[in-house]
């Protein structure tokens, strides 16, 4: 019989999940700073809307860090918390000194695009788990992040 955490669930199958919840976490700290960088250097003629909308962007992204961590806690393991480690785990670089907003646009929506592939693998890893608390965030993450690369792909779509 396997041995199940404080919650319930399967210990291995909770790692696997807190592992690669771990990498979702990098990830999500890499677009969060990048976010930030566009919120601060961006200028030009669309500066109002992306100012705002960059600021939303990493707002949004700090919530989540925050609930990605504390699922990682409450599966019974520890998140990553130093920039060492989310910069070698994260598929998402370290954008800097962009200031134009199409390009800045650009590396928002590949972002995006990478937690999709990341929060996709968790829905899947979390159905086997039977992780009903893990696949409902990724529900959540994937819903709303669809509609911003459908967005973001209509905005770089006016020139």
């Amino acid at each position: 019989m396997a041995k199940t955490n404080q919650i319930g669930l399967d210990q291995d199958k909770s790692k696997s999940l807190a592992e690669k919840l771990n990498v979702l976490l990098s990830d999500y700290q890499l677009f969060y700073i990048n976010a930030r960088g566009f919120h601060w250097n961006i200028a030009g003629d669309k500066f109002f809307e992306l100012h705002v909308k960059f600021e939303e962007i990493y707002t949004d992204a700090l919530v989540k860090i925050d609930e990605i961590a504390e699922r990682i806690l409450t599966l019974g393991h520890t998140p990553l918390h130093s920039f060492t480690s989310y910069v070698k785990t994260s598929s998402i670089k370290e954008a800097t000194n962009i200031s134009d907003g199409r390009e800045a646009v650009k590396h928002v929506l590949t972002g995006f695009q990478e937690l999709l592939k990341v929060e996709r693998e968790l829905l899947s890893l979390s159905a086997e788990a039977n992780d009903e608390g893990t696949n409902a965030l990724m529900s959540d993450y994937i819903r709303e992040q669809e509609k911003s690369v459908w967005m973001y792909t209509a905005f770089l779509k006016n020139k």
